[in-house]
């Protein structure tokens, strides 16, 4: 329904904002992240996630796409709900998030209250198959064709994993992995690498 709300930050905690848009306030459920970007009195963006059923009507506001993209992949998880997805962004970047799942760090995810070992691991298996598929599309063949995937091959391929689970489609890893050098570099340094080339384009 709303893709995105901009207005006046009217009130703030950790985990809400209150954006005041011509007179009208909209009560929005954010994470520490967003919350962290925010100050009160002054302009916000926040991409939304509307929750609508019969008897709710919840709005989820994110600072960028990526974290909104990150939650809705999160939700996609069975037995992960909005709670639950809110409490893991509070407790780890979106960036820090996609590392976690790809190297299958369930410890990361249990740090947010309220998310055992059991539901973490779940998380991490379902979303490393629904990534395995997005990296399968990518042409790395392309990428570089002067030097050809070696050592670092594992590396760019996590890489283009975790960007996946940042919401960017194959197309826009692809280009972006075309201008960065990826020889010696680790998976995390690609990944920031490769979002500053994003930002610019």
């Amino acid at each position: 329904m709303f893709n995105y709300i901009n207005g006046i930050v009217a009130e703030l905690t950790p985990s809400l904002a209150v954006l005041d848009c011509g007179g009208v306030g909209f009560e929005i459920a954010i994470s520490a992240y967003t919350a962290g970007r925010l100050k009160t009195g002054e302009k916000a963006k926040l991409y939304i996630f509307s929750n609508i059923r019969e008897d709710t009507f919840d709005l989820y506001g994110f600072y960028t796409k990526n974290e909104k993209s990150t939650f809705e992949m999160l939700i996609g998880v069975s037995g992960v709900g909005t709670k639950a997805a809110m409490s893991i962004l509070s407790s780890a970047t979106p960036e820090n998030l996609a590392m976690a799942i790809i190297s299958g760090n369930d410890k990361a995810l249990t740090a947010a209250p309220g998310v055992g070992k059991k539901l973490a691991q779940r998380i991490i298996l379902e979303l490393k198959d629904k990534l395995a598929k997005a990296t399968e599309e990518i042409s790395f063949a392309d990428i570089n064709p002067v030097t050809p995937l070696t050592s670092d091959g594992t590396a760019v391929r996590d890489a283009t994993a975790a960007l996946s689970v940042l919401g960017y489609a194959p197309a826009e890893i692809s280009a972006a992995l075309k201008s960065v050098s990826t020889e010696g570099m680790k998976v995390a340094d690609i990944v920031r690498a490769c979002l500053k080339q994003m930002v610019k384009g």
